[in-house]
């Protein structure tokens, strides 16, 4: 589960070198994309070489397999020793997330979902016995996760649900005081806002933002 300060996810990892570097900066999850039409997307080898690695030097860390829409019985086939997290990035219902928490118990599932307004907030305290985390992110006609738009504030302001949920889409260091302060996720999870190039992050830019959260998680 997550922890009581606000969780810091950086997705989109596509080297072990970056893994680590973000690790040692203070990173609470890291994220990898199994999407293969992402520009982040990275092979199962690689995810596990990155996994693995991250479990040696940093075991605390969150590790955290981003899948869309995955048929179960793929997912059945495949081995999760690697990751610590699924996070379901598609559109997959309840009845998806009660058998893929029959079939991975060991496992934490975040379940994203896109936020267009206000009426796609309703229904998601229903998956709340089959999942560990919420994930909301912003609406994208084109693509799921990674567009750097934001979700409009005033859906967010005062929103709890039974598990602990996260802040995705276009998360920058300009808004990450409002977000601490005003909106009060449980955790964050940054990707676009905080690279070089798609898969490649800023390493200047990503200790900003963490710096950033630590000072206004104080007050």
């Amino acid at each position: 589960m997550l922890e009581a300060k606000t969780l810091v996810k950086i997705c989109g990892i596509t080297s072990v070198n970056q893994a680590l570097q973000i690790a040692e900066l203070g990173a609470d999850a890291i994220g990898v994309i199994s999407v293969k039409e992402s520009p982040r997307y990275v092979s199962t080898k690689k995810k596990k070489d990155i996994f693995r690695n991250l479990e040696k030097s940093f075991p605390k860390i969150k590790r955290v397999s981003v899948v869309k829409d995955w048929p179960l019985e793929i997912i059945s086939k495949n081995h999760f020793d690697s990751e610590s997290v699924i996070q379901l990035h598609g559109d997959e219902d309840i009845s998806y997330c009660k058998s893929l928490r029959k079939e991975i118990p060991q496992i934490e599932i975040w379940k994203a979902f896109r936020i267009k307004n206000i009426e796609d907030l309703r229904g998601i305290e229903l998956f709340s016995d089959f999942i560990d985390a919420v994930l909301l992110d912003s609406w994208n006609e084109n693509i799921y996760g990674g567009s750097g738009r934001r979700i409009q504030t005033k859906y967010l302001e005062g929103l709890k649900f039974s598990k602990p949920w996260l802040l995705a889409g276009g998360i920058s260091v300009d808004w990450i005081k409002q977000i601490t302060n005003d909106i009060k996720p449980d955790g964050i999870d940054v990707s676009s806002s905080i690279e070089s190039s798609p898969g490649i992050k800023d390493l200047n830019k990503t200790k900003r933002l963490l710096d950033l959260i630590k000072k206004y998680d104080i007050n």
